[in-house]
């Protein structure tokens, strides 16, 4: 089942003495953290912040409505933020990884299965599965186009057509 709160970063410190706060952002960039005004404090989404953010190098600067003094502003370090699936549009064929991490990987020709995704990592030309069988062996996989044949979320699984050394290490 689908998170519709997810987990995208946490609050690191304060910036300044007027309140803001650094956000480490746990999704692609801090520009894309730094689109959303509301961030929630709850995976439930029972309590919120509005926020006004900016990009500064790797994180995001955020000023938290109502926060305006670096004393207030050090009660929100630690936690975690998290963004309302429903505020975001994704394009066609963009995933989030927390809807991938768990999917079975099977064979698209022979439907074996291989395994569950249990990490993605990010390489900067491609991103990476990680699958981990029933033995808890890692294997890694790259995603691209002859690599992953379809991905089905609300099924739960990926096919893919392995290369040549994935899964068997003999050759």
């Amino acid at each position: 089942m689908k998170k519709q709160y997810l987990d995208s970063g946490k609050i690191v410190g304060t910036h300044g003495i007027k309140g803001e706060v650094r956000i480490e952002p746990w999704c692609d960039s801090p520009e894309f953290l730094c689109a959303f005004k509301k961030l929630y404090l709850d995976e439930n989404g029972q309590s919120f912040i509005e926020v006004k953010s900016r990009p500064h190098k790797n994180i995001a600067l955020a000023k938290i409505k109502g926060v305006d003094t670096i004393e207030d502003a050090e009660g929100y370090r630690g936690k975690i933020v998290y963004i309302n699936r429903n505020d975001i549009v994704l394009d066609e064929g963009v995933n989030f990884v927390q809807d991938l991490i768990g999917l079975e990987v099977k064979d698209s020709d022979s439907g074996k299965i291989y395994g569950k995704i249990t990490d993605v990592l990010r390489t900067g030309a491609n991103d990476v599965y990680e699958i981990t069988d029933s033995d808890n062996k890692k294997y890694l996989a790259p995603v691209i186009d002859e690599v992953v044949v379809s991905i089905d979320i609300d099924g739960g699984f990926v096919l893919i057509c392995p290369m040549k050394g994935i899964f068997d290490d003999e050759d």
